[in-house]
């Protein structure tokens, strides 16, 4: 259940791992009200703080207003990493462009004219306020390496060591489908995995998530619950929107984290968010925490090709946690090696989910409604009796 205007949640130490120990066993055994719980923020040491391109460019820019409230947060001991968008947005205001390009080479020619502008305003206005920037641009081949994923993060930690503000953004110029986050929500999600965050703040043009009244929801236990009030952006300024913002806050909820998604107009969000008052929209931590290499599969690999089971494997997979078998695989799309994240989903196409293929795809399809004893027989090898091992399944379907 959702809660728009007070009353109780239970919140308790094993699903917010974020909080202090300490905080965490008071409160273990009791039910907090919605101030209590918005005032556990306040022990929140790391933060992700997003803006997109449709916030960031209001009002002739906002980057003086982000970094007055990102400075009062590092001013107040917490080490902060910026996820912005702006380069397309930027780029394309200064080559006269009346529309977001949807040609790849010169949306990329966007991104490089636009990238030195938005480092330049957030430079003087960083500088004006006595912090040092440094940008970070990353495709997604680095989060699903793990060695360019650990220079990432000691990088980036490193940075944070030395006070300065890391400025991440996704880097349009070289990016191409197989390397795209697919937009900055996703993105900042990722981040906060990557440098151990315990808070995700999107700052957004609405006041928060919105019900079907208007009217702003204060807090979020579960994110199916505020699903059917989300709207498609209605401008082509950037690729999210709060249906980008909802599935991002989905993710870093099922590893753990709480997420608020507020106002970029307001000049004291975040302020105001770390002193525990009722602004934007807190989604909190849902469930058991996925671990983290479950949730690297599910949400950071990106899917080489598609697996379709029967209705006997899908009962198996989502009643019994089991592995995929070769008797249960109807047929196979798309290209994966040995190793390479897939789709595992059923025959109406729905997604149920995301695993580590043990054979690669043309030796699925040879495989594809066998027994297990037959794999060398087939293939003329044998890495194993499944096709995805359970302890490489992650359930996606709902969130699972």
């Amino acid at each position: 259940m959702l809660a728009a205007k007070g009353g109780l949640s239970p919140f308790c130490a094993v699903v917010i791992p974020w909080l202090q120990p300490s905080l965490a066993d008071a409160i273990q055994s009791l039910t907090m009200s919605i101030d209590e719980t918005r005032a556990a923020l306040r022990d929140c040491k790391r933060i992700v703080v997003k803006i997109g391109s449709r916030a960031l460019c209001a009002e002739g820019g906002r980057f003086v207003q982000v970094a007055e409230q990102v400075a009062t947060q590092v001013r107040a001991g917490r080490k902060v990493v910026l996820v912005s968008s702006g380069a397309v947005a930027v780029g394309r205001e200064r080559l006269g462009l009346a529309e977001r390009p949807k040609k790849i080479a010169l949306l990329q020619a966007a991104a490089a004219t636009g990238q030195s502008l938005l480092m330049r305003a957030y430079e003087d206005a960083f500088e004006a306020r006595g912090l040092h920037i440094a940008q970070v641009l990353l495709t997604h081949d680095v989060m699903s390496d793990r060695e360019r994923y650990l220079n990432a993060r000691q990088a980036i930690d490193e940075l944070l060591r030395l006070g300065v503000v890391p400025i991440i953004n996704e880097n349009d110029t070289v990016s191409i489908d197989e390397l795209r986050f697919g937009d900055n929500d996703q993105l900042a999600a990722m981040v906060c995995t990557l440098i151990g965050a315990d808070l995700l703040v999107l700052l957004s043009d609405v006041s928060g998530i919105l019900d079907d009244q208007a009217e702003r929801i204060s807090l979020v236990r579960a994110v199916e619950d505020i699903e059917r009030f989300i709207r498609p952006p209605d401008d082509d300024m950037g690729l999210g929107g709060m249906q980008s913002k909802v599935e991002a806050a989905r993710r870093a909820t099922l590893h753990g984290l709480p997420v608020a998604i507020g106002p970029a107009a307001s000049a004291n969000f975040l302020d105001a968010l770390m002193r525990g008052d009722d602004v934007g929209t807190l989604l909190l931590p849902h469930g058991s925490p996925l671990p983290s290499r479950k949730h690297w599969i599910a949400y950071t690999l990106k899917p080489r090709g598609r697996i379709m089971v029967d209705a006997g494997a899908r009962r198996a997979l989502e009643k019994r946690n089991s592995s995929l078998l070769p008797a249960g695989v109807v047929s196979v799309a798309g290209t994966f090696g040995v190793g390479d994240a897939v789709s595992i989903v059923a025959e109406d196409g729905t997604e149920l989910a995301r695993g580590l293929a043990r054979y690669a795809a043309d030796e699925v399809r040879l495989l594809a409604g066998g027994h297990s004893q037959q794999i060398v027989e087939r293939i003329g090898s044998h890495a194993g009796d499944e096709i995805v091992h359970r302890d490489d399944i992650v359930l996606t379907k709902k969130g699972g």
